[in-house]
């Protein structure tokens, strides 16, 4: 859950009371409050409440008017929702309730077979991507670099102006060829063990 930035105390304290409602009536006992690193009355209150930070993300974001690669020879194999899921190694039934129809998938193949997904789903005119994955046997050979680059061109032709992401530190580089700028890193904070045990047991 990303938490707003710049939240007056009430507000932030709402915010906090809100999220954690939802997982608890989603039975949920692990997840992850998203805040960016400027925001730090935020990550105050978070670690006032016991929240620890467990990772770090690096958001990024670019403009689509021009794309320093061009749309990649890439084979693509049919865009399947549950291809893409089996490349992501997605715990049976995590992603069940989604929607699928509203993101737009990419599955790369390396001579026939399935070896890399990307999703992309569009909201205000930005394409935001998302768990771009390559199986381990086909990594280091650009396939996830280019599965990236043919969701821009892809969101460029429907008509997106921007697009966003997370990276993790060893991709940042990647990301930063095919035109992405840094935007800060998003801390990652997870609820105290006793908390969740304490919402488990009561649900």
């Amino acid at each position: 859950m990303l938490l707003q930035r710049g939240l007056a105390h009430a507000d932030r304290a709402d915010a906090l009371a809100v999220t954690e409602a939802v997982y608890d009536s989603a039975g949920v006992t692990h997840f992850a409050a998203w805040v960016h690193e400027s925001d730090t009355a935020m990550c105050g209150e978070l670690e006032q409440r016991g929240y620890t930070l467990e990772e770090s993300t690096r958001a990024m974001g670019m403009t689509l008017d021009d794309i320093p690669l061009p749309r990649p020879d890439i084979e693509l194999g049919p865009s399947d929702w549950f291809e893409c899921l089996r490349i992501l190694a997605v715990p049976p039934g995590l992603l069940s309730g989604a929607d699928h129809t509203a993101f737009h998938v990419l599955v790369a193949c390396l001579d026939g077979e399935s070896v890399a997904t990307a999703l992309a789903f569009d909201r205000g005119g930005d394409c935001g991507i998302y768990n771009v994955t390559t199986l381990e046997r086909a990594r280091r050979r650009g396939v996830g670099t280019a599965l990236t680059a043919a969701h821009l061109h892809d969101a460029l032709a429907r008509g997106c102006r921007t697009a966003s992401l997370q990276s993790t530190e060893v991709a940042e580089r990647v990301y930063v060829s095919l035109g992405f700028r840094d935007l800060g890193r998003i801390l990652e904070y997870v609820p105290p063990i006793h908390e969740r045990a304490r919402r488990q047991a009561a649900g």
